[in-house]
């Protein structure tokens, strides 16, 4: 008889049970087996695994989406099957109508514990996310997020000076710069000023502690995960939360740099909010994020303020959010404007034009309407929104049995056209915001295509209104949409104007291939280099 290893037969007993459990349940409850999809290559790993591992994001999800239509049906592992939609109506009656009913996966708020700790993107229900976002609401209001214009405008002054003294000082004629590491610099400290009224020092010190801790995470945790990883999660459904909360310190890769990262922001956090709820006994007048956090937690009813770890917790997904998403986005637009100088002669012809009106009227720099107004740059930062969505996958789970409505008729696996896709509770649904942002029949024939001037001819047909931003997707929608997407697009009109009135932007001589890696989130590595992290290189000349 074999003499099998202890943790091996109950590895077996365990994977049996777990495949014989979604055999009940896919006979007994809603089934989405009439949904069309790809084949799944193992019974053990499914096909899901692939999309993390696609050379570029959306190299899967648009050719499913042109083969399937606008819902498909993919399965995770052991064969757990997950429902797949970029239909507009799909996605407004998950994210919209059905309120908290769709909550997010115990995948998704144990790896968003991991990154950010108990912040309101790891709140794992409508009661607990309701209460972050109630105490959260004052810091995100249009007029407080306005204020904050002058201070993107001075940091998106010192990098383009920086540039000009330190890099193009030497080579008139221009040189290559890496673009997205000088960005995350600058957005670091944007976020370090306006959130906590804090230097971090990113733009002046290349050694600075927490940008050195960030820098790649996501690559070096999300990237291309391992098979033992995917199996081991496939498990935490099954597994108790205090069991789930300990995951991070499991000493691999894929956790052991979101555990040193976490724990270097809760250090700062804690320094910080110690000083500032001190300072605002006497001063109330600050108005950086987390001093605005703190006098609505203290005003708050004891029963629903945050708890000092919830607290603690808010400064890593701030962070994330506030320099990463923006960085990238700017990166990618700046990309795209090298690859189409005529729309670039655009953006910068319509930025002096601006520039003239201002000194004219005697003012010494943009106003939040001045940037609203310039058209071909509103439109480019839309579209690289659209075209390169920085999160490009979100996990949610159907809390009790529903039905999903489509805009856009499916052919199920019988050959029926069907308009409405029945779910039973516990169905994982992926909502696909890439393919969303590429759907033809809400963004025209050229969907596929980098073309702001869709915006400015005014092509766009929301016919089903579903984003927060443009009717894009791209900062999610609904009760659980981005908080801080005003933030960014204010950061990123400030920064991007800045950069593209004092340069022109070219694709390097030797033009290395730029894809789109999947990363947890979308970032730019160079084909055949990704070793050596995220890297958009560009030639950069001052005008």
């Amino acid at each position: 008889m074999l003499d099998l290893p202890l943790s091996l037969i109950v590895f077996t007993v365990c994977a049996a049970a777990l495949v014989l459990v979604r055999l009940y349940r896919s006979r007994t409850h809603h089934s989405i087996a009439h949904i069309r999809g790809p084949p799944a290559k193992s019974m053990i790993m499914g096909n899901i695994r692939d999309m993390a591992y696609q050379e570029s994001v959306g190299d899967l999800d648009f050719k499913y989406m042109k083969e399937y239509g606008t819902a498909w049906r993919l399965h995770a592992t052991f064969g757990k099957p997950v429902l797949m939609i970029s239909d507009p109506k799909a996605l407004q009656h998950v994210l919209h109508k059905s309120g908290y009913m769709y909550p997010k996966t115990t995948q998704s708020t144990t790896l968003a514990f991991n990154i950010t700790g108990r912040s309101i993107i790891w709140a794992p229900n409508g009661d607990i996310h309701s209460r972050h976002r109630k105490i959260m609401n004052p810091a995100f209001t249009a007029p407080q997020l306005r204020s904050f214009l002058p201070l993107f405008r001075r940091s998106s002054a010192k990098l383009c000076q920086m540039w000009k003294d330190q890099i193009l000082s030497r080579t008139p004629e221009g040189t290559t710069v890496v673009v997205n590491t000088w960005l995350a610099r600058t957005t670091l400290d944007v976020i370090g000023e306006a959130a906590f009224d804090f230097d971090f020092g990113a733009l002046d010190n290349t050694d600075n502690e927490l940008m050195k801790a960030y820098e790649n995470m996501f690559a070096d945790s999300n990237m291309y995960p391992t098979v033992w990883n995917a199996i081991f999660q496939a498990f935490w459904d099954y597994l108790p939360d205090k069991v789930l909360e300990q995951v991070r310190h499991i000493p691999t890769r894929e956790y052991r740099r979101m555990q040193s990262t976490l724990r270097l922001f809760i250090k700062y956090s804690q320094r910080l909010i110690a000083q500032k709820s001190a300072a605002l006994a006497s001063d109330k007048s600050s108005k950086d994020v987390m001093s605005v956090l703190i006098r609505a937690n203290a005003s708050e009813d004891a029963r629903y303020k945050l708890s000092d770890e919830e607290m603690e917790s808010q400064m890593s997904i701030m962070t994330i959010a506030g320099h990463e998403t923006t960085a990238n986005t700017i990166t990618w637009m700046l990309y795209e404007l090298a690859k189409h100088p005529d729309y670039q002669d655009k953006v910068r012809a319509e930025i002096a034009l601006k520039r003239a009106e201002i000194i004219a009227r005697g003012d010494a720099d943009f106003s939040i309407e001045d940037l609203e107004s310039l058209e071909y740059l509103q439109a480019a930062i839309k579209e690289t929104l659209r075209y390169h969505c920085i999160v490009y996958h979100l996990n949610r789970m159907a809390s009790q049995d529903d039905t999903i409505p489509l805009a856009y008729p499916i052919v199920s696996a019988s050959g029926e056209m069907i308009s409405e896709i029945p779910v039973a509770k516990g169905q994982i649904i992926m909502l696909n915001i890439a393919a969303y942002n590429r759907l033809p029949e809400v963004w025209g024939a050229d969907a596929h295509e980098w073309n702001p001037m869709r915006y400015v001819e005014d092509k766009v047909d929301p016919q089903v209104r579903v984003g927060m931003y443009a009717n894009l997707m791209t900062f999610s929608a609904g009760v659980r949409g981005c908080i801080g997407w005003r933030f960014s697009v204010i950061e990123t009109q400030a920064i991007a104007a800045d950069l593209i009135e004092n340069f022109q932007f070219n694709l390097p001589e030797d033009k290395p291939e730029i894809i789109r890696v999947p990363a947890g989130i979308m970032g730019p590595m160079i084909k055949g280099r990704e070793g050596e992290g995220m890297k958009m290189p560009l030639h950069v000349t001052a005008v």
